[in-house]
């Protein structure tokens, strides 16, 4: 019997994606403003390494029907490595913003594959009474890349003689997570039909056999409410006058704190989704982030509680990660697991972009303690129609034993 390895594989294989987008955000940006580029410019370089990330749902039944998962992990890792030194390589100045976006676009293209063969090899190498733990290790370490890549990244080039050696550092580190592939059997390819297209339509067919399931239209509608979403943390730096916190507290609370803070709730996210229903911990995982909001609201405006509360609601964000991940692969199967993952992990981008542009909105209208019981109003508001439908949704009937 071939022994299911431990879940913590996944944790590193999946390490470089985060890093990436950490290093990018954290490191190159900090060296770009502080070379004088401006806000708006290096925001657009971060926006662009978000765009392969939201299609990559259109690419991703090339990981379920040509090469081999291990295979395409191995080729993205290699290109994300030479993407992050070329990253740290490329001087931090305006008039190479071009160069850069080059390469963040085609670096993030390859994380996309990185990302969807570890996330295929998970759903093959994964018992179901272990999904929890396989999305809480396999978030922390999207999330801790995300810390170690900003963090460690912004660290590196500030203490080593050339900005690119801290590059080459989190490349070779980078390169180095795809070790744990020695412990994971390989899954076993989809069948291909007579041509291409068919196979296509194969795994169209699919995903549609998923997407009509009862299991599959709640994790759809999971998707699409905005339970959980996490959406106050795209503003904390920008409310912080509020809790007269200083540059250098919101700097830690926001940054690798909240990046470690966040994985250490993924793992405890993901245990929890083992011991009971998957879809109600995700719920009861969206009820405590409204009552930290709430509270936060509620709570005097000073620095300690700004740091108390944000990493409290970064905890629990982890929570709601792990517990995503936790129900879409209880929900997926087997088959294209690369494509029907990515499709959900895809959708589930769009609460979190409408929630923020509520969040703008209410803290312009009714100050951040109307934008805080906003999200919650909200969030509650999720569950209630959530748990609605899982009620009035007939339950699959279950084979009757015969005498």
């Amino acid at each position: 019997m071939t022994r299911t390895p431990h879940p913590i594989v996944f944790m590193f294989l999946i390490v470089p994606f985060g890093a990436m987008g950490g290093y990018l955000s954290v490191a190159i940006a900090y060296l770009l403003t502080q070379a004088g580029v401006g806000v708006e410019e290096v925001a657009g370089l971060v926006a662009a390494s978000y765009v392969p990330q939201t299609w990559k749902f259109l690419w991703a039944p090339i990981v379920d029907t040509t090469l081999s998962r291990k295979t395409w992990y191995l080729i993205a890792a290699i290109v994300s490595a030479a993407g992050i030194l070329l990253t740290g390589a490329i001087p931090a100045k305006a008039a190479m913003l071009p160069a850069l976006y080059a390469v963040v676009v085609i670096s993030n293209v390859a994380s996309s594959f990185l990302g969807m063969a570890t996330e295929s090899l998970m759903v093959y190498n994964t018992k179901g009474e272990a999904h929890g733990r396989a999305g809480g290790w396999f978030q922390a370490g999207n999330l801790g890349g995300v810390g170690l890549g900003g963090g460690a990244g912004l660290w590196l080039a500030q203490a080593l003689p050339e900005p690119w050696m801290a590059g080459a550092v989190l490349a070779l580190a980078c390169a180095l997570c795809a070790a744990p592939l020695v412990f994971l059997p390989e899954p076993p390819r989809m069948p291909r039909a007579a041509s291409y297209g068919r196979t296509l339509l194969a795994i169209l067919k699919d995903l549609w056999e998923v997407a009509r399931a009862r299991a599959g239209i709640l994790a759809l509608l999971i998707c699409f409410l905005p339970i959980g979403t996490g959406a106050a943390a795209n503003l904390w730096s920008a409310v912080s006058g509020d809790w007269h916190a200083s540059a250098n507290t919101v700097a830690l609370v926001t940054g690798v704190m909240s990046g470690f803070v966040s994985a250490a709730g993924c793992l405890a996210g993901g245990y929890m989704s083992d011991r009971i229903d998957r879809k109600t911990s995700y719920a009861i995982y969206g009820a405590l982030m409204a009552v930290c909001t709430v509270a936060m609201a509620i709570a005097p405006r000073t620095e300690s509680m700004y740091a108390t509360f944000t990493l409290v609601y970064a905890f629990i964000q982890g929570l709601t990660y792990a517990g995503f991940t936790a129900v879409v692969l209880e929900t997926i199967g087997l088959g294209a697991a690369a494509t029907k993952y990515n499709v959900f992990a895809s959708l589930s981008n769009m609460p979190i972009a409408y929630m923020t542009v509520v969040d703008g909105w209410a803290s312009a209208k009714w100050g951040v303690g109307g934008f805080l019981l906003t999200e919650a109003a909200i969030g509650v508001a999720g569950i209630a129609v959530f748990v609605a439908v899982a009620m009035a949704l007939p339950r699959p009937a279950t084979a009757r034993r015969s005498t």
